[in-house]
């Protein structure tokens, strides 16, 4: 049998696996599978990050584009445009954000691990009357009732 962890791995040349993310926090956009930690992992990289989270909001062409949540080290600035510039270097195209949202926190567990399907919620709920995102997906918010892992398993047998 199979134990279905909902954890997405990669297996090196030598037979060893790696967690690389968890597939219902997969962002799909262009038909490009999108691991969140790999845009997060850039953001922790940044001097001014203290904390940073990437999720998948929805996009008329590609499916879906990506927004960081980012949290700013204390006394700390920066810009939308400062991080762009900063992605442009350290990731592909398609897992370049759109969408750069700065915050004082992050919502997070009893433990301190960052909430990311609240802040999907919280774009679902702001962007549920928006008359774009309605026109894209067929005039309702049904494409934020399938799950991640739903777009996924349609990607992986198409």
């Amino acid at each position: 049998g199979w134990l279905h962890t909902g954890d997405i791995a990669k297996m090196d040349e030598d037979g060893y696996f790696y967690i690389v993310d968890r597939i219902k926090d997969m962002i799909i956009s262009g038909g490009y599978n999108v691991y969140p930690r790999d845009i997060d992992e850039v953001f922790y990289d940044h001097p001014k990050v203290q904390e940073a989270c990437s999720i998948g909001i929805p996009h008329p062409t590609r499916g879906e584009a990506i927004k960081v949540f980012v949290v700013l080290k204390e006394g700390e600035t920066a810009t939308k445009e400062d991080f762009i510039s900063y992605c442009e270097t350290r990731l592909a195209k398609y897992k370049l954000p759109t969408e750069i949202e700065f915050r004082t926190d992050l919502p997070k567990t009893n433990v301190g691990k960052i909430l990311r399907k609240e802040l999907r919620a919280g774009e679902m709920e702001k962007r549920k009357s928006d008359p774009a995102v309605r026109g894209v997906f067929g005039g309702s918010t049904e494409y934020w009732k399938q799950t991640t892992e739903q777009l996924a398993a349609q990607t992986v047998t198409e």
